[in-house]
């Protein structure tokens, strides 16, 4: 039987993940795995592991989708792109059935690479494909030679 956790809406491109950031302005954050079904299994709020040492980490490793302050009034949907297409390696390293999904939580710390440690209060909604390729054709748009995903493999 699927867990319920994992029964969350979809959102289907990139405007639809926008509207989700307009809504929860303060506590929402993306993390790329096989879903809260399986990250939320053993504490309830979730706990990632360093992947370099094994070390329990004291929340789930997760990505703030807030605005900050310094972004001004640019386009939102510009950065949701950006913070979506930062990780989209993810998908092949970590194998099958990992994809992005939205939750809302409260910072427990921060990770070996500086990345929010996440307690997390409720999933909110799995991110599509097809959002995820909206993300990356608005991203490429910007033609910066500068600026890439943050893939360690080079």
């Amino acid at each position: 039987m699927p867990d319920r956790r994992d029964d969350l809406p979809v959102l289907t491109d990139l405007d639809s993940v926008v509207a989700m950031v307009r809504q929860h302005r303060n506590d929402l954050y993306v993390r790329w795995s096989r879903g809260p079904a399986t990250d939320l299994r053993d504490s309830g709020t979730g706990r990632s592991r360093d992947s370099l040492t094994g070390i329990p980490l004291p929340g789930l490793s997760a990505n703030s989708m807030v605005v900050e302050p310094w972004w001004g009034d640019r386009p939102l949907r510009l950065w949701v792109a950006r913070r979506l297409y930062d990780y989209l390696h993810l998908r092949e390293l970590r194998g099958p059935g990992v994809r992005p999904w939205l939750l809302t939580g409260v910072e427990a710390g921060r990770g070996p690479d500086n990345e929010p440690l996440v307690h997390c209060r409720q999933p909110v909604a799995w991110i599509d494909g097809r959002a995820l390729d909206d993300a990356r054709t608005l991203v490429e748009s910007q033609n910066s030679a500068e600026w890439g995903p943050l893939d360690r493999r080079g």
